[in-house]
């Protein structure tokens, strides 16, 4: 289902599957030029721009594969080229690049808990796609992927650090920029809301997959 959704997509287009890498790359692109070059933005700790580039990308892998369907084919090309940016910008690719397996796995079953749960809930309520989108944005607004961490209000932070994306995204700068194992409080915590929303979801959806036929 995933290799027709992706082949239906870019059918009878001139650079066919060749938009699957050009897609994220260039979403990647637009996002560097207007918060790196265009506002500026740089990090205490690496203040140079290719600091912010590589922070910027750890963040988005996570994002673009939780934020789009088929996410995940878009993942491995996204990594593909943030593996390519951090060669070239730090000479190595860090071991701790190991445990990214434990961080795609709740990634994926958070995605689908949600997928299922929304897919469902979409056929009774037709204005979700409408606010599907707008949810998003505010989603990636609230997770520090294109500003620091330190930038956030203290007293917001035990709020906005429950936000599953947030302790994704930092994950993956921890075994991609911190040369470090991801931060087991956060991690498994993470691994049970995950398995719970899968869960719950699946048997949302098909709890109420019985009645689409009438509803539709």
């Amino acid at each position: 289902m995933v290799a027709r959704d992706i082949l239906g997509r870019y059918r009878g287009s001139f650079g066919g599957m060749f938009w699957t890498v050009l897609n994220p790359l260039l979403l990647m692109v637009t996002y560097f030029f207007v918060f790196g070059i265009v506002l500026r933005t740089r990090f205490t700790h690496d203040p140079s721009r290719s600091g912010f580039v590589l922070y910027f990308l750890a963040g988005m892998v996570p994002w673009l594969a939780f934020s789009e369907a088929a996410g995940l084919v878009t993942e491995v090309f996204a990594l593909g080229i943030f593996a390519i940016g951090l060669l070239a910008a730090r000479g190595a690719v860090p071991l701790s690049v190991l445990w990214l397996p434990v961080l795609v796995i709740p990634q994926l079953l958070l995605t689908l808990g949600l997928c299922w749960f929304l897919a469902a809930l979409g056929v009774y309520v037709r204005d979700l796609g409408q606010v599907n989108g707008f949810l998003l944005t505010l989603w990636f607004f609230l997770t520090p992927i294109c500003y620091p961490v330190e930038s956030l209000p203290a007293a917001a932070m035990p709020v906005l650090s429950k936000n599953p994306l947030f302790v994704l995204v930092t994950a993956y700068r921890a075994i991609f920029l911190e040369r470090q194992p991801p931060a087991f409080h956060s991690m498994w915590k993470l691994w049970v809301v995950s398995a719970l929303l899968c869960l719950v979801g699946h048997a949302w959806f098909y709890k109420l997959k019985k009645n689409f036929a009438d509803v539709i």
